[in-house]
């Protein structure tokens, strides 16, 4: 996959990741979309690393879609945890 690809994966992986985990952010819905693509990125690095899983080629590869999703949630729990979940 291409850069664009893993943009467009990430937009999508961090709205459902704020699906997943409602509530008001510190960076609202920009900061979401960015901690979304962040974390496609890290998700996909950590289980090629890690994981032995290799990146595919293929855009609707489902262990991808899970790693870009895994890494949007940590990094969305990291980010409230640093800066304040205003949840209340």
């Amino acid at each position: 996959m291409g850069i664009v690809s893993w943009i467009i994966l990430g937009l999508l992986a961090g709205a459902i990741a704020k699906i997943l985990l409602p509530g008001r952010d510190p960076g609202g819905p920009i900061g979401t979309t960015l901690i979304g693509v962040a974390g496609a990125f890290t998700g996909g690095w950590l289980s090629a690393e890690f994981l032995d899983r290799p990146i595919q080629n293929e855009f609707f590869d489902l262990a991808t879609w899970g790693a870009a999703i895994g890494g949007s949630l940590v990094l969305l729990i990291a980010y409230r945890l640093l800066f304040g979940n205003s949840r209340d």
